[in-house]
């Protein structure tokens, strides 16, 4: 039976990877991966959920109040099913950002694409975001990600399920969806979007509303790879959001847990800082990319990622320029 040291540092982590005996590594990836990229953030302060203003979205009063009341009911199904405004208002600069690239993939992004490219050994991503950043890793094969909250930049209907082309719907976001913070953008008024299937005006980003399940795909996907992990990568996630930090307990107890973030998380879920060499889990402190950019330097990576300096935002193009 084989068994894996667990890492102690960036060093150790990096011959973990690459020890024959490792050969199926799992990410779980959360809003921390997207920081670099600019990416509008929704919880923290600052955010779409601290500045929403009810008061601006076509929606009846009664709605207004549960929005001031608890903002996540504008990204609700109790609100989208009698209502789809309030969520293409509120997301109208994320459809049209995401469509345009105007966010890029990260290093932490792009760590998971040199995994995979370099070794064979990445078994999933699961992605706790919406933002569809890892699909810009063109080398990844998009059965190896798995979307747990869906993404922006797939549409669909949320009545008939029709898929609609991501162009198409754009353009009719621009055309007929006010724009709350931009009001020269966009039309004076919203008109509905209606699916060219089955009629309905449902038709929005493959985001999970609160209150609908999420993909069966996550459970299946999980089902079958957590068993059989050697390693699983926690990165830039609270993990407080159920199920998918459901993840970190649902491997065996012989799989490596590595969590990269800002602060120690999932404790409450079994996580272990105390145990060091002894246990199964390592803490690598830091921000992603940072951290990343570290164990792509020790995987002897560099050249590779450097080789893609263009496709990073800014700040993660900062951050590479620092390096030797």
């Amino acid at each position: 039976m084989k068994v894996l040291q667990t890492p102690v540092d960036i060093a150790s982590l990096a011959r973990l990877i690459l020890n024959p005996d490792c050969r199926s590594i799992a990410i779980l990836t959360g809003a921390g991966v997207s920081v670099a990229s600019g990416i509008p953030d929704f919880r923290s302060p600052g955010g779409m959920y601290a500045t929403l203003r009810p008061e601006l979205l076509t929606a009846t009063p009664q709605q207004r109040k549960w929005m001031a009341m608890d903002p996540t009911y504008v990204v609700s199904w109790d609100v989208f099913q009698s209502n789809a405004f309030p969520y293409l208002e509120v997301r109208r600069p994320f459809i049209l950002g995401t469509q345009q690239q105007t966010w890029k993939a990260t290093i932490a992004h792009r760590f998971a694409e040199l995994l995979h490219a370099k070794t064979s050994k990445l078994t999933r991503v699961y992605t706790q975001n919406i933002d569809g950043l890892d699909r810009q890793c063109t080398a990844i094969p998009c059965d190896r990600i798995v979307s747990v909250h869906g993404s922006i930049a797939q549409v669909a209907c949320e009545g008939c399920g029709a898929d609609m082309d991501l162009e198409e719907f754009c353009q009719k976001v621009r055309t007929n969806i006010k724009d709350i913070y931009e009001p020269s953008n966009g039309p004076a008024e919203s008109t509905p979007i209606q699916c060219s299937k089955c009629g309905q005006a449902l038709v929005k980003p493959k985001t999970v509303l609160f209150g609908r399940n999420l993909p069966k795909e996550f459970f299946e996907r999980s089902g079958e790879d957590m068993p059989n992990l050697d390693l699983l990568i926690v990165a830039g996630t609270s993990l407080v959001v159920s199920p998918a930090n459901s993840l970190v307990y649902q491997v065996p107890e012989s799989t490596i847990r590595v969590v990269v973030n800002a602060e120690p998380v999932g404790e409450e879920l079994g996580v272990d800082y105390e145990s060091g060499p002894a246990g199964r889990d390592f803490f690598a402190q830091g921000d992603c990319d940072s951290v990343f950019l570290d164990l792509i330097q020790e995987l002897g990576w560099l050249d590779d990622l450097k080789a893609q300096n263009d496709l990073l935002p800014p700040k993660s193009q900062k951050l590479l320029a620092g390096t030797t």
